[in-house]
């Protein structure tokens, strides 16, 4: 007879290598059932979208089949669910939320975030685009909608549906009327958009955030439950400036950051295929700030025109697996944040589960990478050691996710992050 210990011994072997440990370790096993020479199962992604989903459902029939007496395989795929599901607004039913957001306008951040619902839907998942920018609204020109019908349901809003993808934005509450408000509308509007409409079941909701890291931004972040956040920039120092606002604005909220997209990266030149990076050559903006670069989109025709007859190709495709990647060792994976203390000239970075690191204070100050301290066209460090006080301290350090320090410094500089992976090097 087969035995329930064989089957998790068996998918014991299926390893997944983003987070480093086999999937019966991880809890993706559910509901396994032995009827005689049948074996049944379900295997709980992390995000629904998983690249790797294939491949362990192919790996886990090959396996389990192969155990004496097994006869038949029934694998089943699912994803989890972490929204509140007695909740009586219009999430309920949403499996989990993307925000794209960008802390300056004018980088790509609604093309970015259209595109990847556009990707999602056309892969067969039940996809939502909310547009929450009240004072530019993006949605209805990216998908040629000049009449938008909006109904209401037992006080819930409708999306409207283009090409079997949900819509929302508030350029269908507000036509072509300027948006003249101030903040306790604008927050009781953000909340009727948020959850008043009526989205049903959706494997994914993207929202496309306002640019900025205001109390609109705050808002949004508190009243709903986000799964993760994706920040949209240029290689340009003004836009680089405004991206540790934005990573530290998410954080503070509790919002896991994804990665980081450059947008309008480089171009191609037609007659020699040479890749031009028109904002410099510095390193991508996702190695800066300690996070994982998920896209480098070029400058190209079309992209961004409109998403009417939207066609996937090889970028839009490789930045959604790596979303749908981040987004589940995001869900999965939690390390316990080091302590910092300041011991005369030398930082200590304490860790619970394994061997400290120690940088010098000046040292530390002075390999910031900040938009403040690096050129971010050359690369050339803008910072002089000198103006840098001897007796330099640590004011307070932030852990941010599984990947970074921000520090305030005694000399009043705030804006540096400092990936895990520069404070080891440091330390050598």
């Amino acid at each position: 007879m087969v035995q329930k210990e064989d089957v998790l011994k068996a998918l014991s072997e299926i390893i997944d290598p983003d987070l480093g440990k086999d999937i019966v370790t991880l809890g993706f096993i559910k509901e396994l059932v032995i009827s005689g020479s049948k074996v049944s199962f379900a295997i709980e992604l992390t995000t629904p979208a998983c690249p790797l989903k294939n491949q362990f459902r192919e790996a886990a029939e090959k396996l389990v089949g192969e155990i004496e007496g097994v006869e038949k395989v029934n694998v089943t795929m699912t994803a989890r669910n972490a929204r509140d599901q007695k909740s009586e607004n219009g999430l309920k039913n949403v499996k989990q939320i993307i925000a794209v957001a960008s802390a300056k306008g004018g980088v790509g951040k609604s093309t970015v975030a259209a595109t990847v619902a556009c990707e999602l839907r056309d892969r067969g998942y039940k996809t939502g685009l909310l547009d929450t920018d009240l004072f530019g609204p993006s949605v209805p020109t990216l998908f040629n909608i000049s009449h938008p019908e909006v109904y209401q349901r037992d006080n819930m809003l409708i999306p409207m549906e283009k090409e079997g993808l949900k819509l929302m934005s508030f350029g269908f509450l507000m036509g072509d009327a300027p948006a003249i408000m101030r903040g306790p509308m604008v927050s009781g509007y953000m909340q009727q958009i948020l959850l008043q409409v009526d989205w049903g079941e959706l494997d994914y909701l993207v929202i496309d955030m306002p640019p900025g890291t205001g109390d609109i931004q705050l808002t949004l972040s508190q009243t709903i439950q986000v799964d993760g956040a994706v920040i949209v920039t240029t290689r340009a120092a003004l836009s680089l400036v405004d991206v540790s606002r934005g990573i530290l604005m998410f954080e503070k909220v509790g919002v896991p950051m994804l990665g980081v997209v450059e947008n309008m990266s480089h171009f191609i030149c037609d007659s020699c295929d040479k890749e031009h990076y028109i904002f410099g050559e510095a390193k991508a903006p996702g190695e800066r700030f300690g996070l994982e670069t998920l896209a480098q989109i070029p400058l190209e025709p079309g992209r961004g025109r409109n998403m009417v007859n939207y066609s996937s190709n090889d970028i839009n495709k490789s930045l959604v697996d790596n979303i749908a990647r981040a987004l589940g060792k995001a869900t999965a994976e939690k390390i316990d944040p080091p302590e910092v203390v300041q011991e005369g000239e030398t930082v200590l970075i304490k860790w619970k589960d394994k061997e400290d690191w120690t940088v010098n204070a000046v040292h530390l100050r002075s390999s910031c990478r900040c938009a403040l301290c690096v050129d971010e066209y050359t690369g050339e460090k803008i910072l002089n050691d000198e103006d840098i006080p001897l007796d330099i301290r640590v004011e307070s350090a932030t852990a941010l996710g599984n990947y970074a320090l921000s520090i305030s410094w005694s000399d009043g500089h705030s804006s540096g992050i400092f990936p895990y992976s520069q404070l080891q090097e440091l330390s050598k």
